[in-house]
């Protein structure tokens, strides 16, 4: 069967490309900064529950997370939105057919994220009272969102084969997974670990903040949430390999030296990701943040360089019509800037509250 007849037409946009391609860059950075502290945080407070020292400074970490890690879900999913939709703009074509052919799993994800939030309220309002028991609400929580991101590694490999496709035909139930895709795994634990990564030096920021008010167990904490960011990242640099040698032959080549940008993005990234593990090491917290956020950027890029070089024998961005409305782009912008003053305005508020 001929592949690019299993491909739907591509809609209409309403701007010049570009346009769709800076947001979702930009957004999806925002996002993915969330979800990884999101997820993190969560692995990370299971490991603590579980933890039979049940050392003080263990218990004060692991309640910071639950005080926070409902908020950290609410924005998450909320900034996971704006994404989403770019996406859908630009790749719809490809991105509908994945999420039909796996729709049960798909739907599903509501259903998980709703039990997960709900699970993490549970930790919050009753850590305390649950004791020992609160290892199963951290646990259930942070098991519903590794599930979750399973399901979404599985979308966002399956509309990038288009070949795989035809596997419809034999099971049209939505039931479809795509664990045969060489990149699936490798993808997934690439995620899985950056999360733990960046949420064990979103860790250490929140108690060196704490430190400057004299709360205890700064230092201990601190030095915890550094581990955390350090095994991790040695470990992504691994997964990193597995997932760069899984690409397919001429598309890993790109990033290889065939293609100079491609090529000077990866190792772009890969220098700030080294940076901030030498930030790491040294404990420089900051230092270290900073060069891991200009890593994910670099890391971002390369991601959405991949997905061109998948989609390039079926679709180009480049190639989408246009007819030019520029109203709904305005109205976006304006709403974006309206809704960023008010995020940071509540942020700034949150912060100014004294730490308990």
């Amino acid at each position: 069967m001929n592949t690019a007849s299993l491909i739907p037409a591509p809609d209409i946009i309403p701007v010049h490309w570009a346009w769709f391609k800076v947001l979702l860059i930009t957004t999806f950075t925002a996002h993915i900064l969330l979800m990884n502290i999101m997820l993190g945080s969560a692995i990370i407070a299971f490991i603590s529950a579980i933890n039979r020292q049940s050392e003080s400074s263990l218990i004060s970490l692991e309640k910071e997370i639950s005080q926070k890690n409902t908020f950290i879900i609410a924005f998450t999913i909320n900034f996971g939105v704006a994404p989403l939709l770019f996406l859908q703009v630009l790749y719809g074509n490809f991105f509908y057919t994945s999420s039909i052919l796996m729709a049960v799993y798909w739907l599903s994800v509501i259903f998980l994220l709703i039990t997960a939030y709900y699970a993490a309220y549970i930790y919050k309002f009753n850590f305390d009272r649950l004791a020992l028991n609160r290892k199963y609400a951290a646990g259930l929580s942070a098991l519903l969102l590794l599930v979750t991101a399973f399901f979404f590694t599985n979308n966002m490999t399956l509309m990038l084969v288009p070949g795989s496709w035809v596997r419809y035909f034999a099971n049209p139930s939505g039931t479809i997974l795509n664990l045969s895709e060489p990149t699936f795994f490798p993808r997934f634990f690439h995620f899985v670990i950056a999360s733990i990564a960046v949420s064990g030096l979103f860790t250490a920021i929140t108690w060196q903040r704490k430190k400057k008010n004299g709360v205890s167990h700064s230092d201990i904490n601190i030095t915890r949430g550094m581990k955390y960011f350090i095994y991790a990242t040695i470990v992504q640099f691994c997964v990193g390999i597995w997932f760069l040698i899984s690409l397919p032959r001429d598309i890993m080549l790109l990033f290889l030296g065939r293609e100079m940008v491609h090529s000077a993005v990866f190792l772009a990234g890969l220098f700030a990701g080294i940076t901030a593990l030498v930030f790491g090491f040294i404990k420089k917290v900051w230092p270290a943040a900073w060069a891991t956020i200009i890593s994910i950027i670099f890391m971002v890029l390369v991601r959405d360089m991949v997905r061109t070089a998948y989609l390039k024998p079926y679709f180009a961005v480049e190639k989408l019509k246009t007819i030019y409305q520029y109203s709904p782009m305005i109205m976006f912008l304006v709403a974006t800037i309206v809704s960023t003053v008010v995020i940071i305005y509540i942020i700034r508020c949150a912060l100014q509250v004294k730490p308990s």
